[in-house]
């Protein structure tokens, strides 16, 4: 790690101001994205898709908790596994009932969803000790339909809106003939008893979660990692951190 050069307080202020310029068109451009991001159109969710929780099948409906909107976790945690992605797992810890409240007073329900049965979830989320609600789509299209689990059998691989030769143009092509998990964030609208889907985040894009990272920004050490993007199979949860695609 590089040992930021040692100046006086009038040699900081001169750099800090010309990095706070930066940061305040960042800021802008953020604003500007965000109001873009508010006017996207939304789909119809038509599929009437079933998870399971602690009181046995609800439906996509149920999750939103009589809330308008609903911010969901694509949580990996492949059937065969007895542990969640270490990544998704930093996410979660990141995820504190003080800010589920905060969602809660501004019409936002917060659920994941993973596709491993209901009671490895139970067990991962107890021992973690989370209390946000965490469902199971084990045998549900959902996951596949909304592109966090991937099998060539089931249908031409996509991931982060990039198909085949995107994704090959892209140097993802290892995601083409790729079976397994990867990570998204969805968020959701009801009107009534219709579901819309309004927005997809994969890839980095799933760092919104991630706020210890956002701190660790701040700082002069950063995240303390050297960042390089994964160009094989993204590992299983007992192996390496599986880091995010582009």
């Amino acid at each position: 790690m590089n040992r930021p050069q040692v100046v006086t307080r009038d040699e900081w202020l001169t750099a800090r101001k010309a990095l706070l310029a930066k940061e305040k068109e960042l800021t802008r451009a953020l604003d500007g994205l965000n109001a873009q991001r508010r006017r996207l159109p939304m789909t119809r969710v038509a599929k009437d898709y079933r998870f399971t929780g602690p009181d046995g099948e609800v439906r996509l409906l149920d999750l939103f908790a009589g809330h308008g909107h609903l911010v969901l976790q694509h949580f990996m945690f492949d059937p065969s596994w007895d542990q969640g992605c270490p990544s998704c797992t930093a996410m979660a810890d990141d995820l504190s009932e003080g800010a589920r409240a905060h969602l809660a007073t501004r019409d936002t329900a917060f659920a994941a969803v993973s596709r491993a049965p209901y009671p490895k979830l139970a067990a991962y989320r107890q021992a973690r000790g989370w209390t946000f609600p965490w469902y199971s789509a084990h045998g549900s299209d959902f996951n596949y339909d909304f592109d966090v689990s991937l099998d060539p059998a089931t249908g031409p691989n996509s991931y982060n809106f990039r198909g085949g030769e995107e994704l090959a143009a892209a140097g993802e092509d290892w995601l083409v003939d790729y079976v397994g998990e990867q990570p998204g964030v969805s968020a959701f609208r009801r009107e009534g008893e219709e579901v819309f889907h309004t927005y997809a985040t994969y890839g980095r894009g799933v760092e919104v979660m991630m706020h210890a990272y956002r701190l660790l920004d701040l700082t002069a050490g950063g995240r303390q990692e050297d960042w390089e993007e994964p160009k094989g199979r993204v590992p299983a949860p007992h192996e390496a951190d599986p880091g995010f695609t582009s």
